[in-house]
């Protein structure tokens, strides 16, 4: 994106000069002032500064869908665990950092969808309530029934 911006500041830069020798005045010249000059020259500041932000907002999609992958991973991975996690072994399956695992442990159980227990050796465990019960779903009824 940088380099796109040092374009259009070379651009705005020519028209700038072919502006100073064109024989032009009033509203006109200044509406092309404007459109060939200073439009194009803001946009490739804007760009090598990097305040248009499209990478960071790319980053910011990226990593939300990057996380929102890993809590269906885990989801899944707790199924496979009669619904109880231990941040082990979600390292261990899901070759993710042992920070990345707690983090987005503690974030599944803030949302509701898991809760902490602790073993008599003081290991945390995660005990995901819905999926310990995901088979009851075939027997559920209508509120009112």
């Amino acid at each position: 994106m940088k380099a796109l911006g040092w374009v259009l500041v070379a651009l705005a830069t020519f028209m700038f000069v072919g502006y100073l020798g064109a024989d032009v005045a009033g509203a006109e010249a200044i509406a092309a002032l404007i459109i060939t000059v200073l439009l194009p020259g803001a946009a490739g500041a804007a760009l090598i500064s990097g305040r248009l932000g499209t990478r960071s907002r790319l980053d910011a999609r990226r990593e939300a869908l990057r996380r929102q992958t890993l809590e269906a991973e885990l989801l899944r991975l707790a199924r496979r665990h009669a619904a109880r996690l231990t941040v082990v072994e979600v390292v261990s399956e899901l070759a993710v950092s042992p920070d990345e695992a707690k983090e987005a442990l503690d974030a599944l159980a803030v949302r509701g969808l898991a809760d902490f227990e602790v073993t008599d050796s003081g290991v945390v465990v995660y005990v995901f309530h819905d999926v310990r019960h995901i088979e009851d779903k075939h027997d559920s009824r209508g509120l009112l029934e």
